[in-house]
């Protein structure tokens, strides 16, 4: 049991951000949010928690001031929900920052493909796992959707390894049964059935946590259209309706020379989109990475279904791909998360997707044009409605509800995490703006990141700024997944 004392924030909603000076947050021993009270004043502090601990509700769940580990925060730190990638590739970190000079298809060829090949050695792949599971959670990452290589053990290996550190995951296996390279593809769709099917089962058989929630979870990964037959993308949709709750994923509209390669495979598609929704493989819980290029179509078309997307917004500029308008999928309704794509991506860190998501937001901006610029206004100010998206830089809010709350509602768990209300599991962050060793010098604040500046009066919006912009691993203090201390530097020491 732990009792949190310190500056919290946190999300509501898209546009809503909680700032509480001081909070206290008590999480009971399955790792459930058992009380939070916000805004209150030092001197009142001992009473309020003297009140709590004394009811007959928190005596009857085994609260007392005595089994409870205090923690307090100091000036410059705050409490933050665990950041969600919603999408990236577990085999590729070791190719992390190579392949500069491809766009998408021929990087796939040239750089991916070999190296997820090499995952057909089950101790290596062990090995790999274990570091990039290390490395996401260090980097905030408390819950991640995997992708693995095309074998199946390779991919227990991952599961085995989420599990191990303490990590929420979504772990699939990918599905591709053409357009592969000559010795990395699936022999035919009966034999990548069998493995998925396989997964499935072993995911499963994994221990729940003490809150009775699955930790790691499997998901349904046809790689993207053009890596998938007919035949396997009819079978893979007929698996998923026999689980009507399990996740999917797979990528969508990310490159203009993909999107043209995915029409003359399936010429009686409508779009791209269309491709997997005729193969009963759009619905809730359905995970899109990408989704740069999409028609207006397409977008109704996923509004419909309550599909949800990863944007991806490093590695759509890393590869050239495009900047996707995701102003436009918010205000259509559609759920929106944060992911690295490592490897097309070049950062592990959702602290470098927030900051690619704000300038991709402000270019598309600027790339709108006028008469779009004036539809845009005029519906605005004719609607009662929340405020729109489209035309204009995302807020900071936004930003921090996409990594935090919009994820979990992408991965349809956000009545389970995604920010501090009581009943949900404590997936969170000690963040710490002064870093580890952080000291003050006169008037200035000197820390382990000499990327981020500290000032002892800063005020707990412009610290949130400070480490979204600036922050990294350095800044992490501790990483808490379903109240469980499972990473941050603070941690290890």
């Amino acid at each position: 049991m732990y009792i949190f004392i310190g500056s919290l924030v946190h999300t509501l909603d898209r546009t809503t951000i909680q700032y509480s000076t001081r909070s206290i947050v008590g999480v009971g021993s399955t790792g459930i949010i058992d009380f939070v009270v916000h805004d209150v004043f030092s001197d009142q502090l001992e009473d309020v928690l003297k009140e709590l601990l004394a009811t007959e509700e928190f005596r009857a769940k085994g609260w007392s001031a005595e089994k409870a580990k205090r923690i307090v925060l100091s000036h410059g730190e705050f409490l933050l929900p665990g950041f969600i990638d919603t999408h990236t590739h577990a085999p590729q970190f070791p190719n992390i920052s190579r392949g500069q000079q491809y766009e998408l298809l021929d990087w796939l060829n040239h750089v991916t493909f070999p190296a997820e090949e090499r995952l057909a050695d089950v101790e290596y792949a062990r090995k790999i796992y274990r570091e990039v599971v290390k490395r996401v959670l260090s980097f905030g990452t408390t819950t991640c959707c995997y992708y693995g290589s095309l074998h199946l053990e390779a991919t227990k290996a991952l599961a085995d390894e989420c599990l191990l550190a303490g990590q929420r995951a979504f772990v699939g296996k990918c599905n591709m049964d053409r357009n592969g390279s000559p010795t990395y593809v699936e022999r035919n769709c009966t034999a990548s059935i069998s493995d998925t099917k396989a997964l499935i089962d072993y995911v499963h058989s994994l221990p729940p946590l003490p809150s009775q929630s699955s930790l790691v979870h499997p998901i349904i990964t046809p790689r993207f259209a053009i890596s998938c037959t007919d035949e396997l993308l009819s079978s893979l949709g007929k698996l998923a309706s026999q689980y009507p709750k399990m996740a999917i994923q797979t990528h969508v509209s990310e490159n203009p020379s993909e999107i043209a390669f995915v029409k003359e495979l399936f010429p009686d598609a409508p779009h791209y989109t269309g491709v997997y929704d005729t193969h009963g493989l759009l619905r809730e819980g359905t995970i899109l990475g990408h989704a740069v290029h999409l028609t207006d179509d397409e977008v109704r078309l996923i509004k419909e279904r309550n599909g949800g997307i990863a944007h991806c917004p490093t590695s759509n500029f890393n590869i050239r791909s495009g900047m996707a308008n995701v102003g436009k999928y918010l205000d259509q309704g559609i759920k929106v998360g944060l992911g690295t794509d490592c490897s097309g991506g070049y950062s592990p860190s959702i602290l470098k997707t927030i900051q690619d998501a704000c300038v991709t937001s402000k270019m598309v901006s600027l790339f709108t044009s006028p008469g779009r610029r004036t539809q845009l206004a005029q519906a605005e100010g004719h609607e009662h409605r929340a405020m729109r998206f489209e035309g204009k830089h995302l807020p900071i809010a936004t930003l921090l509800f996409l990594a935090t709350l919009g994820g979990a509602e992408v991965c349809c768990l956000q009545e389970k995490i995604g920010n501090f209300v009581v009943g949900k599991e404590f997936d969170a962050l000690v963040v710490s703006v002064p870093g580890e060793g952080g000291r003050q010098r006169d008037e200035i604040c000197s820390g382990g990141n000499p990327g981020v500046w500290y000032h002892p009066e800063d005020d707990l919006p412009t610290l949130l700024e400070r480490f979204l912009f600036g922050g990294d691993d350095r800044n992490i203090k501790e990483v808490y997944v379903s109240g469980r201390a499972v990473s941050g530097w603070g941690v290890r020491s």
